[in-house]
């Protein structure tokens, strides 16, 4: 699973591999704290738009400043663990700012 985990240049670098292979790359993001079956089930939807689905998560910083004091109640290497762990996921790429308009 932590094969799955990548940073940002990481994340670059086989994204640019799978676009020279025709691949369709599929990106969606958040907090992910406490998964449930609705972030799932959202997750399996975004895979089936195209080939790779790629999913950024913000760090417990980025967490603590949207969602407030005492959150994430899950680290982000645990939440990235259980995101990595979803078949329907093959990348997840950690981010510190507020939005992930960078990735």
């Amino acid at each position: 699973m932590k094969e799955k985990i990548l940073d940002l240049a990481e994340a670059l670098e086989a994204l640019e591999i799978a676009r020279s292979h025709g691949k369709k790359i599929v990106f969606t993001n958040g907090c992910f704290d406490l998964l449930h079956a609705g972030h799932v089930q959202y997750l399996e939807q975004a895979k089936g738009l195209g080939d790779l689905l790629v999913v950024g998560i913000n760090s417990d910083a980025s967490v603590r400043r949207i969602k407030g004091p005492g959150r994430p109640i899950s680290s982000l290497e645990e939440r990235s663990m259980v995101l990595a762990g979803l078949a329907c996921v093959d990348m997840v790429v950690p981010f510190e700012e507020p939005d992930p308009l960078r990735l």
